[in-house]
């Protein structure tokens, strides 16, 4: 479904000139996503970039044994710097890239993110942003791996699902967890045992309150 131009101009006054808001309003497809949609996978061509309306989607590295280490989450208004670079150098995809909730997005054809760089100046400082902000992302996920021990790091995932979902609470599995962390689910579960006792969580059946 075609985006119209008032919704567009509703997200994206104040970021984008009227003339791109035009053009992203033709060749851009409105898109609505259940919770679990695969949109990118190791091996495969990015065929679009996604800019986030609503929701969130976690970017994943998976290696040669399934486990699954959690890069950063996109938000409303975000998108994915891996997909701009494999796009520009026409590269397979390396990261697992999965809904983690209901989420909206505008999608835009690959052959539109070079053209526009030299067409439009405030499309070239959204791209420059979105680099700034995941090259952000991954200082902060070395930072925790590196310095801070995986009850530490347990504590900040919740947090990041928390603002990526702009909720206190929000369904997931001590399995999803550990995948995110690279760890056991019997190490999430314990530590998540011990949060509670802390009373920094509230647990639940799949379900995990941020108190």
């Amino acid at each position: 479904m075609k985006p119209g131009i008032s919704l567009l101009q509703e997200k994206f006054t104040g970021i984008f000139e009227y003339e791109l808001l035009q053009e992203l309003a033709l060749v851009g497809n409105y898109v609505v996503l259940e919770e679990g949609h695969v949109l990118m996978q190791p091996g495969g061509y990015i065929r679009f970039v996604p800019i986030i309306l609503k929701g969130s989607v976690k970017i994943l590295r998976p290696d040669h044994d399934g486990r699954e280490a959690l890069l950063y989450y996109l938000g409303g208004m975000d998108s994915c710097a891996m997909s701009l670079t494999c796009c520009l150098g026409h590269k397979q995809s390396e990261i697992l890239a999965v809904t983690d909730e209901a989420t909206t997005l505008i999608s835009i054809p690959i052959e539109k993110v070079e053209e526009w760089m030299t067409r439009y100046n405030s499309w070239k400082q959204f791209v420059f942003m979105t680099y700034q902000r995941r090259f952000e992302d991954l200082l902060n996920t070395i930072d925790q791996i590196a310095f801070h021990k995986l009850d530490d790091r347990l504590l900040m995932l919740l947090k990041r699902k928390a603002k990526a979902c702009n909720c206190k609470v929000f369904l997931t599995t001590h399995e999803e967890l550990a995948n995110e962390l690279a760890t056991s689910r019997e190490v999430v579960s314990r530590l998540l045992k011990q949060l509670e006792k802390l009373g920094k969580v509230k647990l639940s059946r799949n379900r995990i309150e941020l108190l």
